[in-house]
């Protein structure tokens, strides 16, 4: 087992007048060949995204775009016929495949507040498939202590949405404080604390810390505070 935290103060950031983007991968300007992926998790930025305002349509091919949105709301529209609203508790996906343009704004009606989301893109198993989409509200399910599957392509697990990699599972956990789950067992585990803050085998983790690691699993995750975390858990790396 191998294991490193990836501090919040440590990514790097682009920053307009209406979006902050911090990433824990190489990202448009900000490239690092030591830092392209941990399995087949490509993308993970924290967006920002002011009022109004947000990334007009553009396309995207043979990519696994999954969203998850902390306070706000965002506003989806696609090429294919697709729109969403989505917002805190739901799981959306959006596959690229053969090619989509699509578009991502904070304009929706009532919108007052910027939205604070994650984003992340996983490779899919195979090119050339039809571009999808999916969204699920899983709020229900997020009850404290209970590591729910937001998005899995593997058949073992009955994930809230579908993707288009069976070696990967994304789960969300929500904590109070003192209380506790376990991380799945993966051959790569990518950890990241969207609130609070927790403690896995001795080491803290705030608010936007990540921990990597390979061959992982049957930790215990501590919330010191009331927590949310997203992992993922993968069987297999980039090419395999």
């Amino acid at each position: 087992m191998s294991s490193m935290i990836l501090r919040a103060t440590d990514r790097v950031a682009t920053e307009t007048p209406w979006l902050t983007s911090s990433h824990s991968f190489s990202f448009g300007d900000h490239y690092d060949p030591t830092n392209t992926h941990h399995g087949v998790l490509m993308v993970h930025n924290e967006d920002t995204i002011a009022t109004g305002q947000g990334f007009d349509t553009h396309p995207h091919a043979e990519t696994e775009i999954l969203t998850w949105v902390l306070s706000g709301s965002l506003v989806h529209q696609d090429s294919e016929g697709n729109s969403g609203l989505i917002h805190p508790g739901l799981a959306q996906r959006m596959s690229a495949g053969t090619g989509v343009l699509h578009s991502e704004r904070n304009d929706h009606a009532t919108s007052t507040d910027p939205v604070h989301l994650i984003q992340m893109w996983v490779w899919p198993d195979e090119n050339g498939l039809d571009p999808s989409y999916e969204q699920r509200d899983v709020t229900a399910d997020l009850t404290p202590g209970s590591l729910v599957p937001i998005a899995s392509g593997d058949r073992a697990h009955d994930s809230a949405i579908r993707i288009a990699n069976s070696g990967a599972t994304l789960y969300a956990v929500r904590l109070n404080a003192g209380g506790a789950a376990t991380v799945p067992t993966g051959r790569f585990t990518h950890l990241f604390v969207t609130a609070g803050a927790v403690t896995v085998d001795g080491d803290r983790l705030d608010t936007a810390d990540a921990l990597r690691a390979t061959d992982f699993g049957g930790s215990t995750i501590t919330a010191t505070t009331d927590s949310e975390v997203l992992i993922w858990s993968m069987s297999k790396r980039l090419g395999e």
